[in-house]
């Protein structure tokens, strides 16, 4: 079994980079179901990475169903690790096109997630969401904290909505737009954008607190398409 796996650049996600590496070997067959990994210690003398990113990494792929470890005996390829498990590859959104697609599915989500929340939100799910606000609020404009702090305040909308999938797969593919977006550094930083990007998040609130689903829906749809501008791209937001 040879493997072509290199040393990563250095960046804010580099267990993602590891992880897509290996997902990488696994997809053109270098990797083959059954085949064992190389160890912890073996992983992060190759990538050039510490033992705690290589675990990370590992458990990503674990849990996308790609491997499965066993106590003592180490990591092994699954039998059907694309079977029935929803991948995006990290370095495939490095290229404008994926990224857009995938900016795009965000918005079709959350624009209905929040007219869902506007009508089934509780007392509980408004708390939440003012107090993942008030932390945005607190957080750098365009810093790390912001965008995690920015993407728990819609994991509370989608939460809001009462459907458990519509909280994992929302999750899921806004978690691969922040790190596409940290790792491309395309995030435009300002005091007025801060201003601009939290009055678009205390509308939707608003909306979503008023009961007002197409109010949540326009105030969201305005928020996308003002955060694809900010992040460099172009086109239709959803109806």
């Amino acid at each position: 079994m040879t493997l072509k796996l290199d040393k990563v650049n250095r960046g804010p996600h580099l267990s993602t980079l590891v992880a897509s590496s290996i997902s990488r070997e696994i997809a053109q067959g270098r990797l083959k179901p059954g085949d064992q990994l190389p160890t912890e210690q073996q992983l992060a003398q190759t990538f050039g990475v510490s033992r705690n990113v290589v675990r990370e990494a590992i458990a990503r792929l674990r849990s996308e169903g790609r491997i499965w470890s066993q106590q003592g005996r180490g990591a092994f390829v699954a039998d059907q690790p694309n079977a029935t498990t929803l991948t995006i590859d990290y370095e495939a959104l490095q290229q404008a096109a994926a990224f857009q697609s995938l900016f795009e599915l965000r918005g079709i989500l959350e624009v209905e997630a929040a007219a869902l929340a506007a009508k089934r939100r509780t007392g509980d799910d408004l708390t939440a969401m003012k107090e993942a606000l008030v932390t945005m609020r607190d957080a750098p404009y365009g810093s790390v904290m912001w965008l995690k702090t920015d993407l728990e305040f819609h994991k509370t909308v989608a939460a809001a909505t009462g459907n458990l999938y519509m909280v994992q797969f929302l999750m899921f593919v806004s978690e691969r737009v922040r790190e596409s977006i940290l790792a491309s550094g395309n995030q435009q930083r300002s005091e007025d954008l801060a201003a601009v990007t939290l009055g678009e998040h205390q509308r939707i609130l608003d909306a979503i607190e008023a009961g007002d689903g197409d109010e949540a829906r326009d105030a969201m749809r305005a928020h996308l398409h003002g955060a694809a501008n900010r992040v460099g791209l172009a086109g239709e937001q959803p109806e």
